[in-house]
């Protein structure tokens, strides 16, 4: 792997142990997130779309190892050359690799020796950091650590796959009250924003931003109403209940042929029960919160329930715009929620729930901004690879870092997935 340049000035340039210090937070808090795990978990695949435990804490490590620390750290020696092969995910750059289908069969190497992999990773990136931080070198550890949060979302929402296919639906934490004060009054309504030609995306220097946030450019935006709570689970019953999963009229042709395909007709992981609707969450079987977000639905059903609604999905740009002023704060997996809480009203009449709880889908196709230029080297397979056939989502979720979140953020998948926290909120011309 090569040495790469992420040709953007970054303005906030710390020292090493600054940088160093948050580098070891994060890498302590993925481990936290497999601590209670045996090695079976942590090395079973759900589906082709999962990765196993043990896989994400070796992948993220290979990823400092071969952009960081072999260009950077003099005289580095790599841990395994084997790891080359099993822990590169799609870097056509980087050679050949384990086909993600079969990540599964890694029942070697142990977690054990995972652990110890990320170790001898930990110690060299201490070394590297203790001596002189440049400016590429401050950019490219904060992408590494950028990359190693993803993956702490990827953990959870894959650990949860995994535990849904089991008979006995485990528990991944223990299960707990989930009290929520029925006194504080929720979200609800719709609120107006003007419209105009604005400024949209992360700017090409200060903090550290993905190339698909930017460059920042000039947007149309015509005025709207956005909801000011994303859709519950007592508004989706709704849904479900006026048979709209098998109402054709109000789907996409794709959506529809993805719901026969499936059978949906509910979210993923609901389940009926004669007291009403169940859902398996991280916490085990959970009676479903009518008064949270509604989560696990395919943009394919978020399309289909605007429709059913009444309403259109925002566009990103309407999102951004709604949640650019605001404090980056909500249930995000620092919490210890670990599944969507209902969204209380703002005093101030704003849109709440913009972040944290659950990724927001929007209409927007996941494209290039105009003058997009990904980073150079390896690293351009990042995201510019991924611009076809994918759905922009907006807001993080509660399995998302607080400190990974901004408003310029930009996630995407595929519009008939459901395993990740992916909601909606409604959105209407005015």
């Amino acid at each position: 792997m090569t040495s790469i340049s992420l040709h953007r000035q970054n303005k906030s340039k710390r020292g090493g142990q600054a940088l160093l210090a948050q580098y070891r937070e994060v890498r302590r808090a993925s481990e936290a997130l497999s601590e209670n795990l045996s090695d079976a978990d942590t090395t079973v695949q759900s589906m082709e779309d999962a990765s196993p435990v043990k896989w994400h804490l070796a992948h993220v490590s290979w990823f400092f190892e071969g952009v960081i620390l072999q260009p950077f750290l003099k005289d580095y020696h790599v841990f395994d050359e084997a790891y080359n092969f099993l822990f590169n995910s799609y870097y056509e750059v980087a050679g050949e690799r384990q086909p993600r289908p079969r990540r599964g069969m890694l029942t070697r190497p142990s977690l054990g020796e995972v652990l110890a992999y990320r170790q001898h990773i930990d110690t060299h990136m201490g070394k590297l950091l203790a001596g002189p931080v440049t400016g590429e070198l401050q950019q490219l550890v904060e992408l590494g650590l950028n990359h190693e949060q993803q993956h702490q979302e990827l953990l959870l929402t894959d650990i949860l796959h995994l535990f849904a296919q089991n008979p006995l639906k485990p528990c991944y934490r223990d299960p707990e009250p989930l009290a929520y004060d029925t006194g504080k009054t929720l979200a609800s309504g719709l609120k107006a924003f003007g419209g105009g030609l604005l400024d949209f995306g992360a700017e090409q220097s200060g903090a550290f931003h993905f190339d698909c946030e930017g460059p920042r450019h000039k947007q149309l935006v015509h005025p709207f109403n956005l909801a000011r709570s994303p859709v519950t689970n007592r508004e989706w019953i709704g849904f479900i209940e006026d048979s709209a999963y098998e109402n054709p009229l109000l789907w996409l042709s794709d959506g529809w042929a993805a719901a026969l395909a499936n059978t949906w007709s509910a979210p993923l992981y609901w389940e009926k029960r004669e007291d009403g609707w169940w859902s398996m969450t991280l916490r085990g079987m959970q009676p479903v919160d009518l008064d949270a977000p509604v989560c696990h639905v395919s943009y394919f059903e978020a399309e289909a329930y605007a429709t059913w609604a009444g309403k259109r999905l925002p566009t990103e740009f309407e999102l951004e715009l709604a949640a650019a002023d605001q404090v980056i704060e909500g249930n995000f997996s620092s919490s210890s929620r670990l599944r969507p809480a209902p969204v209380v009203a703002r005093e101030d009449g704003a849109v709440a729930g913009l972040y944290g709880d659950v990724w927001e889908w929007t209409s927007s196709s996941f494209s290039p901004y105009r003058g997009f230029k990904p980073f150079e080297g390896m690293v351009g397979e990042y995201n510019g690879k991924f611009m076809s056939g994918q759905q922009v989502l907006r807001g993080g979720s509660c399995a998302t870092p607080c400190g990974h979140m901004r408003s310029t953020y930009r996630n995407f998948w595929h519009p008939q997935k459901r395993w990740q926290f992916t909601g909606l909120r409604l959105a209407e011309d005015s």
